[in-house]
């Protein structure tokens, strides 16, 4: 899980005491504790305790080393804070290094995870992998500083206040022409420089948007990750590939830019997973100059603060994909209210009326079919390189709690029940990653069109299979958890975030049922027709 950077040891300015003074220091007016060998002296502190005075004066904490009983009530992201960091005294004589040891674990922003399972394969020490090369590995860990130090405190400040993403954030994402890298390779890297050069725009593959893709999603803020310009991820693929060049020349800098906004909309009350049952209508005036556009679009992510909205309509002969802009008048966005945060600007649109220049049509006329479903591998693998990265996030906060959480007078992990769970939420992940990375490494070798022919069926059913695997690791990540994994705050608030939105994943792209049943197609279309049994 990103982190916020630890507060650093100060052990050669601060005093040192010894276990028996500070159990001197025990009672209302004068309360000291020991967490990780540093004290903390909570005497005026402890009228304002969060969970009343009576813990703290437990023949256990109070003057006492409240390490254990610390840490099965509070995450260690509590000491950080600076409010609480500022209550340590001292440290415990003799025990300086000990200090530092503790600190030198604690994730630095930009730092691997330790935990077993808590990175893919490739990021672990030890092992190899056959795809990913240095430059891969470079790009990770800059990315991964960058989010930890820039992207993940507005992410947890944004996922609760609701508020979109920080204007300063995509500043510094598009000083870095990051916006660009998350649409894939492509043309449109042509000549940009990629995160300070650490990889040139000729070199950069879909391994490189994998990596961009994951590192985001370590943040744990669902609504927030999806607020982080999701709908331009959706939205531009139909503008760079169909839109003209004077129509990209106007709107793509701004984007990329991060001073304007896009997203996708094709989805409706009436029609969802049903692309062909679009009820928004597009008509020509007269003079054949300008669409005329009137409907509905529901759930549309990045909606209710977006510039342009890439529109599926349907026209005489078929269905046309235009570029509407709100400068265009008539649109009208109203925010819907879903599970997880409006950080993520879900919202419902109405085109009333809405007058858009043809030269904003994306595609030909009438073959907007085409160009709605062209897309839709590529958005599918992007959500699959997200929801497999935060099933990760949840495994190791897993492993990490049965580590440290005590019942019976033993380790949580010494449950055999808790360790099959573990078991098979491993193996999910593991597996989901593995099949990812073999799609990907096949995404390389392939054209666009190849893609689409080949696998379509396959990032359907990862998809699905992702989706899926991550609702059981949501739900047995609640019951190793307990009552911690159903509280927004404390040491389970990622296991209830988690499994309050998960579900978004597995409808958003298509539903689950969808997906498999497009992959089963796809391959019955395939089958030799004289096979036999």
């Amino acid at each position: 899980m990103a982190t916020q950077a630890p507060v650093q040891s100060q052990n050669q300015s601060n005093p040192t005491f010894t276990r028996e003074e500070v159990a001197k220091h025990n009672k209302k007016g004068d309360l000291w504790i020991i967490i990780d060998s540093r004290v903390y002296d909570l005497s005026r502190f402890a009228a304002l305790h969060p969970g009343g005075l009576h813990v703290l004066f437990d023949e256990e904490v109070a003057g006492q080393d409240a390490t254990k009983i610390f840490y099965s009530l509070h995450r260690h992201e509590v000491l950080q804070k600076p409010s609480y960091a500022r209550l340590q005294i001292g440290v415990i004589r003799g025990e300086e290094e000990d200090t530092d040891r503790i600190i030198g674990t604690t994730s630095l922003p930009g730092e691997l995870s330790l935990v077993p399972y808590g990175e893919p394969t490739w990021l672990t020490k030890g092992y190899s992998s056959p795809y990913f090369s240095e430059s891969h590995r470079k790009l990770q860990a800059a990315f991964r500083k960058f989010v930890d130090e820039i992207i993940y405190p507005d992410a947890q400040l944004c996922e609760e206040n609701g508020k979109r993403a920080s204007q300063s954030v995509l500043d510094a994402m598009a000083a870095k022409n990051i916006h660009a890298m998350r649409l894939g390779p492509g043309k449109h890297l042509k000549g940009l420089q990629l995160m300070d050069g650490i990889v040139q725009p000729e070199e950069f593959d879909y391994f490189h948007e994998l990596v961009i893709n994951q590192e985001v999603s370590r943040i744990g803020a669902r609504g927030y990750g999806d607020g982080l310009m999701a709908g331009m991820v959706i939205g531009l693929p139909p503008v760079l590939n169909f839109g003209s060049e004077k129509l990209k020349k106007r709107v793509v800098p701004d984007i990329f830019a991060g001073k304007k906004f896009i997203c996708l909309a094709i989805s409706e009350a009436f029609a969802g997973s049903d692309v062909a049952g679009l009820k928004t209508t597009a008509e020509k005036t007269e003079d054949g100059k300008h669409w005329i556009i009137n409907g509905t679009k529901k759930w549309i992510t990045n909606g209710t603060f977006c510039d342009y909205f890439t529109v599926g309509c349907r026209t005489d002969g078929g269905f046309t994909v235009i570029l509407v802009e709100r400068a265009h008048g008539g649109v009208e966005t109203m925010p819907i209210k879903t599970s997880y945060s409006s950080a993520a600007g879900t919202a419902y649109i109405t085109f009333d009326n809405v007058k858009v220049p043809v030269e904003n049509t994306l595609g030909p006329e009438n073959a907007g079919l085409l160009v709605m479903l062209s897309n839709f591998n590529h958005e599918r693998w992007v959500m699959t390189c997200a929801s497999i990265r935060s099933q990760r996030l949840i495994v190791e906060e897993c492993l990490k709690w049965a580590n440290q959480r005590e019942v019976f007078g033993k380790p949580l992990f010494s449950q055999a029940v808790i360790r099959h769970k573990l078991a098979a939420m491993i193996a999910r992940v593991e597996s989901a990653q593995a099949w990812l990375e073999n799609i990907t490494y096949q995404m390389t070798k392939m054209t666009y069109k190849q893609q689409s022919a080949k696998l379509a069926g396959q990032i359907a059913f990862i998809k699905m299979y992702a989706t899926r695997t991550a609702q059981e690791t949501a739900r047995d990540a609640v019951q190793i958890f307990g009552g911690r994994g159903i509280s927004q705050k404390g040491m389970g608030r990622h296991i209830e975030h988690y499994h309050r939105t998960i579900t978004f994943d597995s409808l958003l792209g298509g539903a689950e049922d969808v997906l498999g049943d497009l992959g089963v197609r796809q391959a019955i279309k395939q089958m030799p027709k004289n096979v036999r049994l």
